[in-house]
């Protein structure tokens, strides 16, 4: 960004975790002279690094962990997801008549990467980009409820529980009880939970550890999400979805 500001000390440190890619590991004395820093100055950030579980150390020198490798590959399954999962969505839409999005989870919060209308769709404020509190919505709720318990409660405990209409939930072991249904069906419901008057119903698409990385949904006036179409029809529709992006996924 023009303008901008570099932060020196995350300027270092990622100047650090290069120098260390590159050597393939070294110590303290070998990092500093390739980044032209105090040697007191570079431990530091070895040490930080090292704490923050991004550095291990062997000995006396560091390498880079595997940590860099979970963050590498959810990046390419992002990438990824979206280049695969559009045209599975535009079926969707296509073939519900109503809104079809695709979510992913970003911070803490619910991000909205894609989304395509059916002939019948009604007006929404989602747009690519649009970031929610991930309990406010099916898309999150399912995402929520493929990942460690320990991250859910490190989201919660960031972002809090906001009330956005009368049905949202926002009591903890509520939402826990919710997210064991939703691993149970294999699918999630947000019954005016973020829009009155809308519902939805989300599946997740998950990797080869059953961890979500994004979720599919529909949703679409109350009036239309009723009895057999909310509870069976659209519900396999979203399952038979996120099942093809995840193969398609595994074999591109």
């Amino acid at each position: 960004m023009s303008g901008a500001v570099p932060v020196k000390a995350t300027k270092i440190s990622l100047e650090i975790v290069e120098v260390l890619r590159e050597l393939d590991g070294a110590g303290v004395s070998d990092v500093a002279n390739r980044v032209g820093k105090p040697t007191s100055t570079v431990h530091d950030h070895l040490r930080t690094l090292a704490q923050e579980e991004y550095l291990v150390k062997e000995g006396d020198e560091y390498y880079i962990s595997t940590r860099f490798l979970q963050l590498g590959d959810q990046a390419r399954s992002r990438r990824k997801v979206f280049e695969i999962a559009c045209p599975e969505i535009d079926e969707l839409a296509e073939e519900t008549g109503e809104h079809a999005n695709l979510m992913i989870e970003e911070h803490g919060l619910g991000v909205f990467l894609y989304k395509a209308r059916g002939i019948d769709a009604v007006q929404l404020d989602t747009h690519a980009g649009m970031r929610v509190p991930l309990q406010t919505t099916a898309l999150g709720k399912t995402i929520m409820a493929f990942r460690p318990r320990a991250e859910v409660d490190e989201i919660l405990d960031r972002h809090g529980l906001p009330n956005v209409t009368e049905s949202t939930i926002t009591e903890r072991a509520e939402l826990f009880d919710v997210l064991d249904q939703v691993r149970e069906r294999g699918y999630a419901y947000d019954d005016e939970e973020r829009v009155k008057g809308m519902r939805c119903i989300a599946a997740p698409i998950t990797d080869e550890h059953d961890r979500a990385i994004a979720a599919v949904s529909v949703s679409g006036p109350k009036s239309r999400m009723q009895e057999d179409r909310f509870t069976d029809d659209i519900p396999e529709r979203i399952r038979r979805c996120a099942n093809v992006i995840e193969v398609n996924l595994t074999y591109s």
